[in-house]
């Protein structure tokens, strides 16, 4: 029997994660990770997603969707101050949802060592406590240090070492499940290898 996958990359155009319910914005039309949220749970009876955004620039339309819901926690790493001006720490959530919003803002020039400093001391703790059934990535490719949008320093060898971060906390708590969507990315070179590394990671065994 063949073996189910327990993750996907979704290679997508246009990005989606700037687009609110009824507001496009940002090269973003539709915001393809909120609606793969909900049909999770719609769909799978999957009751706690947990959306990881490391897009360099802030995923206010995904964090819009979210703000006031329990049911999806929502974490992003983005320079800042950056386009579209939010996403600050103080970005908490509202109603049922405060706590479930998670903003780590970052000043320009970070690179690996700083990203993944924040996975392992912020998102893994915060998910340990979310512990949620399924992991969407907001796979942005635009913090790479080559890409012309950002100041950014990531490299692909980054991107691969938070693609496995998030590997391992999706099989301590979400069993495996791990959904990513191409967001930004505007190096055409820089992007393709980020991709590449991203892939061969969510292949791994």
């Amino acid at each position: 029997m063949e073996k189910r996958a327990d993750n996907a990359f979704c290679a997508v155009r246009p990005p989606g994660h700037h687009a609110e319910s009824g507001h496009a914005m940002g090269f973003c039309l539709f915001n393809n990770v909120a609606i793969a949220a909900r049909y999770f749970q719609k769909r799978y009876g999957l009751e706690r997603i947990a959306i990881v955004d490391w897009d360099v620039h802030h995923g206010n339309g995904t964090q819009h969707a979210f703000y006031d819901d329990p049911t999806v926690f929502f974490f992003s790493t983005h320079q800042y101050p950056w386009y579209p001006g939010t996403g600050g720490a103080d970005e908490r959530g509202e109603g049922k949802g405060e706590g479930y919003t998670l903003n780590v803002p970052l000043s320009a020039g970070m690179g690996d060592k700083e990203y993944l400093d924040v996975f392992n001391r912020i998102l893994r703790s915060a998910l340990k406590a979310y512990r949620p059934d399924a992991i969407i990535i907001s796979a942005g490719f635009d913090a790479h240090r080559d890409d012309p949008l950002a100041g950014m320093n990531l490299t692909a060898e980054g991107y691969k070492a938070l693609t496995r971060a998030v590997k391992e906390i999706a099989a301590e708590h979400a069993q495996g499940r791990v959904l990513s969507c191409l967001e930004g990315g505007y190096n055409l070179a820089a992007l393709a290898a980020s991709v590449e590394g991203h892939l061969r990671v969510l292949q791994e065994a």
